[in-house]
């Protein structure tokens, strides 16, 4: 149900990108639109004019998700999931905003999201030759400094307002390109609508990544400036009607990360070490968490967003895991490389890059145990434990000049960092216990007793007495605190003998070991090596190619139509009245109590969720499902269980994306929780109903 970062793949006969793009494949960049290949597809294209209001409509949310602006008062239209860690935080005991739903009656009761940040691209440019002549014949660690200092000194020059503007420069294609994006942000989110959580997951790990879907996985949020409602006068069209079968249609958002450009090597790497490594992790913890929830009902509420992401990312790695030991796909993309091996053997300045990427990542096998339990250390489980990471690091990397700090510590990155670590967001303690003993209890057991790093950190505590003296005895759960240690800088740091802070002082020097050793021995060669397979790529194929995604602006582009699964013909929609069929009374398939009160109002024929052809992956979650006018008739929320192929490939006859449509959600807004602004503001200020 999660298409954010943590979507992956499963088996699938799909097609690996080393050859030019089939027809709807593809996550393309807004500044290299396939708009001849679109025109063949379906006759039509969209112009210039088309791209730049989409692009200006488009909204990044920094949780991993994506949304668009869908009226000229800021207005922001997405998806269920993506809001829902907004609702964990602002609910109580006595208001469960994620079970019942959150209805702001007017604006002035619209909620701020705790570290919440939408961005808008307004400016793409290519830097690729300015990073390349800083990186010149440099190798190893010196070969990433001088990547890393000129990328900072990039996105410093090139946003000088940081209270209402970012800059990132992404690296597309390992490393063959270099892009500066340049955004519009608005720090100030709040929460507008959203429907009872039982709506939004109906079906829950079942019908997960499966269709047909009943599910009203859509959310509304407002950014906010100075104060008031930012103006957004380019925004999306808002057109509640139901798609129509073979409308082309385009998804515009920013999908998480694919690995499509991966050699065997890395990919034999995926399947042996990382893939069931960390479905290992997720299964055991997960079984911890659910046994800690049954504990009481109010567990249960405050696990309840932790849980649904584990059990999503667990569902989603299975599938990657799947695909990579399915031997058709593997022998599928093995044939690919072979491919562009043939057709650059002998060119002397492509070399052989696949053997350093094979060096690269042999001594990466070496050391992947120690990065994975202490580069994070239990800041990968616990909330509490990564603000203290991010304090520890901050107050050493800000002393430095901007272009030798670390990423996510520069000049460019530091205003995000310190919003989403002094926004107030609640703790739970016996949930930053469990992940603290956790991580303990898997660091020791992987690493060993006799590990010294090991033996440094955990003395002669048990994993469970760490993580009980770490977060009784912490005060960072407090956000005056956490500021107060941000502004103090080093000497607070210094001077503070919170539990939690001491410990990641005594971890920080490890684990920025561990990072030196990555960049000097995988990033740098890989880097080297991917920037001449890009070229290698190019010369054999052409430039009519699409980087893998990156958590970056990106358009696919494909049609409204099912497929055929085992023989039978899969419907391109659902309607509403086949939630009622559907209901059991039990959970996951317990009706929503909306949908039982507002039963014989709703339009049980309207439709509801459906399909399309489009090629997305995680972080795609929210984003506009767009039809040739310009309107937006649906936002993506979901995948079947094909497209979680879509993090190595893309097959157009089985693939799809699951969105819910336009006309389900103004039902949602018209008779089941009604919104009558909200629906007038849609509208152009006409009330429905």
């Amino acid at each position: 149900m999660r298409l954010t970062l943590a979507l992956a793949s499963a088996a699938a006969a799909v097609i690996a990108l080393v050859a030019p793009a089939s027809a709807e494949e593809g996550m393309w960049t807004f500044d290299a639109v396939p708009a001849e290949a679109i025109k063949a597809a379906y006759g039509w294209a969209p112009d210039q004019q088309w791209l730049d209001r989409t692009r200006a409509a488009a909204v990044r949310l920094t949780g991993g998700c994506s949304a668009s602006f869908v009226s000229p008062d800021g207005l922001i239209l997405t998806n269920h999931h993506c809001v829902v860690g907004c609702l964990q935080n602002l609910s109580s005991a006595d208001s469960d905003l994620v079970a019942g739903g959150f209805n702001a009656a007017d604006r002035a009761r619209e909620m701020k999201c705790p570290g919440q940040q939408a961005e808008v691209v307004t400016a793409i440019s290519d830097v690729t030759g300015d990073i390349g002549k800083a990186i010149g014949a440099l190798t190893g660690a010196a070969l990433v400094k001088a990547r890393d200092a000129r990328i900072a000194a990039i996105e410093a020059e090139g946003c000088t307002d940081r209270v209402k503007t970012r800059c990132q420069v992404v690296t597309l294609f390992g490393g063959g390109q270099y892009k500066l994006y340049q955004y519009r942000k608005y720090s100030d989110v709040r929460i507008a609508w959203a429907p009872e959580f039982q709506a939004a997951f109906f079906g829950g790990d079942p019908d997960n990544f499966n269709f047909p879907r009943y599910a009203m996985d859509a959310a509304f949020l407002r950014a906010y400036e100075d104060g008031k409602p930012a103006a957004t006068p380019a925004h999306l069209a808002w057109n509640p009607r139901a798609p129509k079968d073979g409308e082309i249609t385009f998804v515009v958002g920013n999908p998480g990360s694919t690995q499509r450009l991966l050699t065997e090597t890395q990919r034999a790497f995926q399947r042996t070490e990382r893939l069931p490594l960390t479905l290992l992790l997720l299964s055991e913890y997960r079984g911890r968490l659910i046994a800690k929830m049954e504990e009481s009902p109010e567990k249960m509420r405050e696990g309840g967003d932790d849980l649904f992401g584990y059990e999503n990312s667990f569902k989603a790695l299975s599938g990657q895991f799947s695909a990579l030991n399915d031997p058709a796909f593997t022998a599928k993309m093995a044939a690919d490389e072979a491919d562009l091996r043939a057709r650059t053997k002998g060119n002397a300045e492509i070399g052989d890059p696949w053997a350093e990427i094979d060096t690269a990542m042999a001594g990466r096998r070496d050391t992947y145990l120690d990065s994975v339990f202490l580069e994070r250390g239990p800041a990968s489980y616990s909330t509490l434990a990564g603000y203290a990471q991010t304090l520890v690091r901050a107050a050493a990397e800000r002393g430095k000049p901007n272009g030798e700090r670390l990423p996510g510590f520069t000049d460019s990155a530091l205003p995000l960092t310190e919003k989403r670590l002094t926004d107030a967001v609640p703790t739970y303690g016996w949930l930053e216990e469990l992940g603290v003993g956790f991580w303990a209890s898997k660091a020791r057991e992987y690493l060993g007793t006799d590990n010294a790093d090991i033996a440094a950190l955990l003395g002669k505590e048990s994993p469970e007495a760490l993580a009980e003296r770490l977060v009784t005895g912490t005060k960072l759960a407090d956000p005056a605190y956490r500021k107060q240690l941000w502004d103090g800088g080093a000497a607070a740091i210094a001077a503070s003998d919170d539990p939690m802070i001491r410990f990641f002082a005594k971890l920080d020097p490890r684990a920025r070991e561990l990072k030196a050793a990555y960049d000097r021995d995988y990033d740098a060669p890989v880097t080297a090596a991917q920037a001449r397979l890009a070229k290698a790529r190019f010369a054999a194929y052409g430039d009519k190619l699409y980087p893998d995604a990156t958590f970056t602006l990106r358009l696919s582009y494909g049609q409204v139509k099912g497929w055929t699964e085992r023989g039978k013909a899969v419907p391109t929609t659902t309607v509403m009245g086949g939630t009622y069929d559907r209901a059991t009374g039990q959970l996951p398939y317990k009706l929503a109590d909306g949908f039982v009160t507002a039963k014989s109002r709703i339009d049980k024929k309207g439709v509801y969720d459906f399909v399309t052809t489009n090629d997305i992956i995680g972080g795609n979650s929210g984003s506009p499902v767009i039809a040739r006018d310009g309107s937006v008739i649906g936002t993506a929320f979901d995948g079947n269980i094909h497209s979680l192929g879509g993090n190595f490939g893309y097959d157009g006859a089985l693939n799809r994306t699951v969105a819910v449509s336009t006309a389900a959600i103004q039902q949602a807004l018209d008779v089941i929780w009604p919104a009558p602004a909200l629906s007038a503001e849609l509208n152009g200020g006409k009330r429905r109903r």
